[in-house]
C-alpha cells in the first residue's frame, strides 16, 4: 500500500508539473501586465489640491470598491493555503535551480530554447486565434512559424519579428472561451501553477493537446531506460516531464526577480495574486 501511495503521488506531482507550459501565457501576462498597488497608488502626477485628491480617491473607490465586494471566493481558505505552498516551492526550489541553470548557460542560449519550445506553440496560438475570428492575427502567427521554422532554424531565432516585424498574438483556450461569453467562476489555485478559475483550469486540457511536446515519440535512443516503467510512469511520460521542466526552468530564469518585485507591495499575498491574475485575464479576453 505505501508502495501504491508513493506511485500515485509521484504521478500527480508529474502531471502537475506538466501542465506548467499551458500557464506561461497567463504568468507571462501578470509579469508584462501587473496590475499592482504600485500602479494603482502612483500619485507622481497628482498636485495638492484637495479637489485632485478627492477625485483620485473617488476613482480608487469606483474601480476597486465593487470588485471586492463582487468577489465569489468559496475556496479562499484552500486557495490561501495552496498559494503559500506554491509561493515556498518557488522561493527554496524553483527558483535556485533557475539561477544555477542561469549560472551555467549564457544568456543567448537560454533565449534560443525559449524561443525554440514558444514556436512548437503555434498550433495552440493559430486554433484559438482562428477561433476568435482573429483572421490577420492567426495569419500572421502562420508566416511567423514558416519564417522561424526555416530561417530561423527550427525557432531558435525570431527573424518573423526581427525582420519583418510579426508579433506573436498569445491566446489560449481559456482566453477563447472567455470570448464567447464563458465566465470564469470561482478562483482556484492550483498546485505548482499557481493562480486560475475554472473556465482556465478545464482549459488547461486542450491547451495540452495542441503542444507537439505530448506526441514526442518514444523511440529507444531517446531515454536511458529501453523499456519498462519507472515508479509506475510510462517512459513516454517521463520524456515529456523532461522537456517541461527543461521548458519551466529555462523561462524562469530568463524572469528572475519578477515575482519578487510583483508581489512586494501585497499587504496579504492571496488575495493580491488573485486580483491580479483575475483582473489581467478580463483584460485579456476584452482586448
Amino acid at each position: 500500500m505505501p508502495k501504491n501511495n508513493f506511485v500515485f503521488l509521484t504521478f500527480l506531482m508529474i502531471l502537475s508539473i506538466s501542465l506548467m507550459p499551458f500557464m506561461e501565457f497567463r504568468a507571462l501576462a501578470q509579469a508584462n501586465n501587473p496590475v499592482s498597488s504600485e500602479t494603482v497608488l502612483d500619485t507622481s502626477s497628482e498636485t495638492d489640491t484637495d479637489e485632485e485628491e478627492d477625485g483620485f480617491d473617488a476613482e480608487f473607490e469606483d474601480e476597486f470598491g465593487d470588485a471586492e465586494k463582487e468577489v465569489f471566493d468559496p475556496l479562499s481558505g484552500y486557495n490561501s493555503v495552496m498559494t503559500g505552498f506554491n509561493d515556498g516551492f518557488y522561493i527554496y526550489v524553483l527558483d535556485p535551480v533557475a539561477r544555477g541553470y542561469r549560472w551555467v548557460l549564457p544568456d543567448t542560449a537560454r533565449r534560443g530554447v525559449k524561443s525554440f519550445f514558444h514556436n512548437l506553440l503555434f498550433p495552440l496560438r493559430f486554433v484559438n486565434n482562428a477561433l476568435q475570428l482573429k483572421v490577420k492575427n492567426a495569419g500572421d502567427e502562420f508566416l511567423r512559424f514558416s519564417i522561424n521554422s526555416t530561417i530561423g532554424i527550427l525557432g531558435i531565432w525570431d527573424p518573423a519579428k526581427e525582420w519583418f516585424g510579426l508579433e506573436a498574438h498569445e491566446e489560449d483556450f481559456g482566453q477563447t472561451l472567455g470570448f464567447y461569453g464563458v465566465g470564469g467562476g470561482f478562483h482556484v489555485v492550483l498546485p505548482f501553477l499557481g493562480p486560475s478559475n475554472v473556465r482556465d483550469m478545464f482549459s488547461l486540457y486542450p491547451d495540452m493537446q495542441m503542444d507537439p511536446v505530448n506526441y514526442v515519440e518514444t523511440r529507444p535512443y531517446n531515454f536511458p531506460k529501453q523499456e519498462g516503467e519507472s515508479l509506475g510512469v510510462s517512459r513516454q511520460t517521463l520524456q515529456q516531464t523532461e522537456l517541461t521542466l527543461l521548458k519551466t526552468i529555462n523561462r524562469e530564469s530568463l524572469r528572475i526577480g519578477q515575482y519578487e518585485n510583483l508581489k512586494k507591495d501585497a499587504i496579504e499575498l492571496y488575495p493580491f495574486l488573485r486580483d491580479v491574475y483575475e483582473q489581467n485575464r478580463a483584460k485579456l479576453i476584452r482586448e
